[in-house]
């Protein structure tokens, strides 16, 4: 099962405000925020969503109006040139995994079940957790498990798992788990959580991808087009905050003689907007979540 969307008629509010315009979904799993943003279009308005996950062609919509494109979205602007689409209204980026990708075992993305290091969001592509685990040098490791998983012990978990695999090779998640029986049952499941994060970043090359898109989706939209993001974690929402900011991801912008810089976006609020508490409670998925929209200057 895919999860419930979230932050759903919020994330559509903002999203839509031409009924016979363009818009983009690039993570589209389920169909939830696709299935909303087609309530509110009429029938000249487009959609076009986007998934890499094959699985995730078996929800596509029985709709004129909508486009289902089996590609990563990092591949947003040709992709749409493909279809003849070079501006659009409004993008929305969900970045959450989805509870199916948690949910079917075999994925290797839960830490409740023993499956093959797998993680991979796209089972096409050659890189997985199996080879990042046993392939990595040390030092590739343990800069994955701190920039990436904010797990401050990197240097010692890349260390033991460096001495593990040469005695025999980490190939399921029960296998990686079981190097770290020593810790405190207190601060076990953060750290898995941590630590298979820092995984699947790696594996998907998340925060790349992000950042192609950002970039990506500011030439693509319209001038006060809408960019929504709902983001996970800390990583994610630091770089989709200062994009949004003045459309770069480290540095600062070129300031003119009174300190004034070109902004990409107008904020429509301040603050990120977060589930609320009945949202949280249906749906526990929720409440890391973060939602950030600009329009486009």
């Amino acid at each position: 099962m895919y999860h419930n969307p979230v932050l759903l008629k919020q994330s559509v509010d903002d999203l839509v405000t031409n009924q016979d315009g363009i818009y983009v979904d690039c993570t589209f799993g389920g169909g939830g925020h696709s299935r909303e943003i087609l309530g509110r279009l009429s029938g000249q308005g487009k959609l076009f969503s986007f998934d890499q996950d094959l699985d995730a062609l078996k929800n596509t919509i029985d709709d004129p109006r909508f486009t289902l494109i089996n590609q990563n979205f990092r591949f947003l602007e040709n992709s749409l040139l493909m279809y003849g689409i070079s501006q659009a209204d409004g993008i929305l980026a969900d970045l959450g995994v989805s509870s199916h990708q948690f949910d079917e075992a075999e994925r290797g993305f839960s830490t409740r079940s023993n499956a093959p290091l797998d993680m991979r969001m796209n089972v096409m592509q050659g890189l997985d957790a199996r080879r990042v685990i046993n392939d990595y040098e040390e030092e590739q490791l343990a800069d994955i498990f701190y920039y990436y998983g904010e797990l401050r012990e990197a240097r010692k978990l890349a260390r033991d798992i460096v001495h593990h695999r040469k005695i025999k090779s980490i190939d399921t998640t029960e296998d990686l788990k079981k190097l770290f029986s020593y810790l405190p049952p207190n601060k076990v499941n953060k750290f898995y959580a941590q630590l298979f994060q820092a995984i699947r970043i790696e594996v998907n090359q998340e925060l790349e991808v992000l950042k192609e898109m950002l970039v990506q989706a500011h030439r693509v939209l319209k001038p006060e087009g809408r960019l929504v993001v709902i983001s996970y974690h800390s990583l994610e929402d630091r770089l989709v905050k200062r994009f949004l900011k003045n459309g770069m991801f480290e540095g600062e912008p070129e300031r003119d003689i009174y300190g004034n810089y070109k902004k990409a976006f107008e904020l429509v609020k301040s603050r990120a907007m977060v589930p609320d508490d009945r949202e949280i409670e249906e749906n526990s998925r929720a409440r890391s979540a973060k939602m950030r929209t600009g329009i486009k200057v």
